[in-house]
């Protein structure tokens, strides 16, 4: 099984959600997988211009030269594709959204009614990678993923895959706590849950809802993580102060 996990945060290899992907993928592999880790921010990734040409003019490849020719031959190549990103102002980040636009070539132009009653792009490959996701938010609570988890989910009816697993993660900034003497055994049952969860997801194509529920357990209570990330903010502003 080949698992691609696309990494759409501004900051690359050092954000948050870096944690989550190396644990989840340590367990994958645990498993059998082979996987692999593409950091979006730095690749050189165009804007979709909206011309249709990859449908019209050069079916299925995108007149547009860039880092995306290798990138789309990735994502189609793989079983299941992890689309790993931060919440930013509600949704994903720019550099997520831009590589999600550039899927466009997969599809074909023609409109279908799917078993929904709702109308589609018909596919342009008979198979397509089933679909996770992974992603931190900076404030508590499961709520901050609502919009994100709609747009994963609207995205696997579109490519005409499944979402087989979604992996939310509040108190995001709790993994700079790691060298906390009290931090450091809550986040590393977190860690393992993760492991296991990649495990799980190669064995059984699926997670199951005791891991989704252990997962979305807060790892702190919201208060606490909100003094103390107030108390932070407060330290780095200060910091930060112009002399």
């Amino acid at each position: 099984m080949k698992i691609t996990v696309f990494s759409g945060s501004h900051k690359g290899g050092e954000g948050n959600t870096l944690i989550m992907v190396e644990e989840f993928l340590k367990g994958a592999e645990e498993a059998g997988a082979e996987t692999e880790n593409i950091f979006l921010i730095e690749k050189n990734i165009g804007y979709c211009r909206g011309k249709f040409e990859c449908w019209l003019k050069t079916p299925g490849i995108c007149t547009i030269r860039d880092d995306m020719d290798d990138l789309l031959p990735e994502f189609m190549a793989s079983d299941i594709a992890v689309f790993a990103c931060p919440i930013y102002f509600d949704n994903v980040p720019a550099v997520m959204k831009n590589f999600v636009d550039r899927l466009a070539p997969v599809l074909l132009p023609h409109f279908e009614e799917d078993e929904m009653g709702e109308y589609r792009h018909a596919k342009r490959y008979e198979k397509f990678p089933r679909i996770a996701v992974i992603s931190n938010a900076g404030l508590p609570g499961q709520i901050n993923f609502e919009v994100t988890s709609l747009f994963f989910r609207r995205l696997a009816r579109t490519l005409h895959t499944e979402l087989v697993a979604e992996i939310y993660r509040g108190e995001g900034e709790i993994f700079r706590g790691k060298s906390n003497i009290m931090l450091k055994p809550l986040l590393g049952k977190y860690r393992k849950l993760l492991r296991a969860a990649g495990k799980e997801l190669v064995e059984n194509q699926k997670l199951s809802e005791k891991t989704i529920r252990e997962l979305e357990k807060p790892i702190v209570p919201s208060s606490l993580y909100i003094k103390f990330g107030n108390e932070e903010w407060d330290r780095l502003c200060e910091e930060n102060k112009p002399h």
